[in-house]
């Protein structure tokens, strides 16, 4: 999904939000886990509650890698179950040499039908260019993160000929010259609101993957101020808060009624 299909498909629904199916065995209804694949029956309940709602799902692809080869599984059927109408992202926060991102391209946009890849950038540009290459693809580099560990590195004041800058405004400039924000993202947590308007000056015409709202308490009102450009530039992501919203089998319901009201809170502020 290229940029100005996504801008289409955000107007259209009036929704910048994002579902992150963040699939934990431990935590779906009881009643799913003697379905023969209870991450894909939780998946697809969740999407078919929430799909006119939302205008992207994301995959963190760790909770399906750590069931072996049935999770990756699940995840493939998951990922071709969304189809082509929903921007896709497999949050993996891949990041390693050339001929390895090359590969890790390819699993995702090759072999899987998924329009974005997180991208860990500490290793330069060598690993994070390949994931650019694709037409229709997006490279979403981590920028600002939403844990308490951003303080340990990405907050940190560095010293450089321009004077003094945090290590964060130093990849997000740096970073942005390696694509464009026609396939270059940026993630950005919800919980750094104060940093947005200084954010957004830096990188102007790019999107954000914002998590951390819901549960982690981050604020969509906040955001939406501080951060939206003439094309909204924003997918807030929101996982727990939503497919968790119940236990029960009514599980599905209840993560339609959350994700409704995060729906109609965007509508209020697109421009």
């Amino acid at each position: 999904m290229n940029r100005q299909q996504l801008v289409a498909l955000i107007r259209k629904r009036r929704s910048y939000l994002c579902v992150g199916l963040d699939t934990d065995l431990s935590k779906i209804p009881a009643h799913l886990l003697t379905d023969p694949d209870p991450f894909f029956a939780f998946n697809k309940a969740i999407i078919d509650a929430t799909r006119d709602l939302c205008v992207s799902y994301k995959i963190n692809t760790a909770f399906y890698e750590a069931a072996g080869v049935k999770g990756w599984e699940a995840m493939e059927k998951t990922v071709r179950y969304i189809g082509s109408e929903h921007f896709c992202i497999a949050d993996a926060k891949r990041g390693d040499i050339g001929n390895t991102a090359d590969q890790y391209a390819r699993a995702f946009f090759e072999t899987l039908p998924f329009d974005a890849v997180t991208i860990a950038p500490y290793m330069g540009e060598d690993s994070v260019k390949p994931f650019l290459q694709y037409e229709g693809k997006w490279g979403i580099v981590l920028g600002l993160t939403s844990n308490k560990g951003a303080a340990d590195f990405e907050l940190q004041t560095l010293d450089t000929a321009e004077g003094k800058t945090m290590l964060y405004e130093k990849v997000l400039t740096t970073v942005s010259t390696w694509g464009t924000p026609e396939n270059l993202m940026f993630v950005v947590g919800a919980t750094q609101a104060d940093e947005f308007i200084n954010i957004r000056r830096l990188t102007p015409g790019h999107f954000y993957l914002v998590p951390g709202v819901g549960a982690q308490g981050g604020s969509l009102e906040l955001i939406s101020a501080k951060a939206m450009n003439e094309d909204v530039g924003l997918l807030v992501n929101a996982s727990r808060a939503i497919i968790y919203a119940s236990s029960g089998e009514d599980f599905a319901e209840k993560a339609r009624e959350v994700a409704s009201g995060y729906q109609q809170e965007m509508d209020r502020y697109l421009i």
